[in-house]
């Protein structure tokens, strides 16, 4: 097949995908077990390549049996959607294909993302911030405690570092990559230190300070503090400006997990869920996430960059790669990784599209629409919020008011119905011992019509398991 023709085929078929996105008579998910694809779907390595015209089967046959992420109905998990200016930035990058450690490899991609970073930086609040791009929140995490580690004990990425007595805070609703971050930095579990959170799943800065306390008293060495600006399950931000006082009072590490939460910096109205962000040493927020970048696109940024730099520090090793007289922009002397795509051109793309306005108004469209959703379910005598909102997280349950039902396995089993379904996708998750539904709200194409199906969706499939009904799918 001709180049010409194989591009044109292609392209026949992203359109159709796109398109495909608001067909309401199209599923979100076809729900199967892996047993059951692994059965039915080739999946063989040949030999004998099968040719172009293969390609284009295979490709058919995955565009039909994935997840139509793009679909208003996906609400699942903090990410959604299509940009279609980032999805040309993701086109092109693959196409030139650049690596990013080097200028001379990658001279534009690098202004570029150092453009993203200086930008970034300015809307934190670090006037002479800088950063680099990573793979998500959970290497944003790992970075910032290794940054925390080099300034408590600068010696330790070269001599080598027992981690035993040191300790790092974070909320009890944390991200599970802190864990991960903890093994790498050489901590481990069980010196991540899980301070209580109010009703509202936020940290509380009296019981961080309590925790601090008891662990100097035992002779350990606090470095590190995590603050969660946006959470994954209730998307609630811990405050900020008091964690912040307390970190400088006892010369410990600030960094902020706004993974989720970042985009809040945009609006007026939300920037200050963030309120004392810029006293923070560290952030990390995921373009991927509500700014809708497809996967993956995520900053990390820090106060001080001679911190960052020896963290990623490699001793000129790579005098195949790095030369003195490019030492000052070569991105690869502040990543942990050598191979790096460009990910910074569908983020400045999109960016340069619609400015920081056409963010804020993202923002506050999307917590607009979960405003709607939650007042929808308050108004129905059989649903309850099970937390309070700050973002556009919403957990809810049905709650069978006859008092009969065993309200977790009501709400596991009628998520569990609206997935095998397959037009409507959010998650089940909990909040405390409750099993609960909830809706994540970071997708353009959703609309206040999807909500209202999601609600009487919900009713429908609640109705049915009280009443003994078994499934239809």
């Amino acid at each position: 097949m001709a180049l010409e023709e194989f591009i044109d085929n292609l392209a026949k078929r992203i359109i159709g995908y796109v398109e495909s996105s608001s067909d309401k008579s199209k599923k979100t998910i076809t729900f199967r077990t892996a047993e059951s694809r692994s059965k039915t779907t080739d999946l063989s390595l040949p030999l004998e390549g099968h040719g172009s015209q293969a390609v284009m089967d295979d490709i058919d046959e995955f565009l039909k049996q994935c997840v139509n992420t793009n679909r208003g109905e996906f609400m699942n998990p903090l990410w959604g959607g299509l940009n279609i200016t980032a999805f040309a930035g993701e086109v092109i990058s693959a196409l030139t294909n650049q690596s990013m450690y080097t200028y001379e490899l990658a001279p534009l991609a690098t202004l570029i993302e150092q453009a993203i970073i200086m930008r970034m930086s300015e809307i934190i609040g670090f006037a002479d911030g800088f950063g680099t791009l990573t793979t998500g929140g959970s290497n944003g995490n790992m970075l910032g405690m290794l940054c925390a580690r080099q300034s408590i004990l600068p010696s330790s990425s070269k001599t080598g570092f027992d981690g035993t007595k040191y300790v790092a805070y974070v909320s009890s609703e944390f991200h599970y990559s802190v864990l991960m971050s903890a093994n790498v930095v050489g901590i481990g579990h069980q010196n991540v230190i899980k301070v209580a959170c109010d009703e509202k799943g936020r940290m509380k800065s009296s019981s961080l300070q309590e925790e601090i306390d008891r662990s100097r008293a035992n002779g350990l060495i606090p470095f590190c503090i995590i603050a969660t600006s946006g959470t994954t399950v209730r998307g609630a931000f811990d405050p900020i400006g008091e964690i912040a006082a307390i970190a400088h009072d006892e010369s410990i590490w600030l960094h902020v997990d706004a993974a989720w939460g970042g985009s809040s910096l945009f609006s007026s109205k939300k920037r200050d869920l963030m309120h004392g962000v810029e006293l923070a040493d560290s952030v990390c927020w995921d373009a991927h996430k509500m700014m809708g970048m497809p996967l993956i696109c995520s900053a990390f940024i820090v106060k001080n960059e001679r911190i960052l730099s020896s963290v990623c520090s490699h001793g000129d090793v790579a005098h195949y790669l790095f030369h003195e007289e490019n030492k000052d922009i070569d991105l690869g002397r502040y990543s942990l990784q050598c191979g790096r795509r460009n990910d910074a051109l569908k983020l400045w793309l999109a960016w340069r599209e619609i400015g920081d306005s056409g963010w804020a108004k993202m923002v506050e469209k999307y917590c607009g629409l979960a405003d709607y959703l939650e007042q929808k379910i308050v108004e129905e005598p059989n649903l309850e919020m099970m937390s309070s909102r700050e973002w556009t997280n919403v957990c809810f349950r049905y709650n069978d008011q006859s008092g009969h039902s065993d309200l977790n396995y009501l709400n596991a089993e009628i998520r569990d119905r609206l997935l095998k379904e397959g037009e409507i996708l959010v998650s089940r998750s909990n909040i405390d011992e409750d099993v609960i539904i909830r809706s994540v709200i970071s997708n353009p194409s959703v609309s206040a019509e999807i909500l209202d199906r999601l609600i009487e969706k919900v009713k429908l499939h609640a109705s049915e398991i009280i009443s003994g009904i078994p499934p239809t799918n």
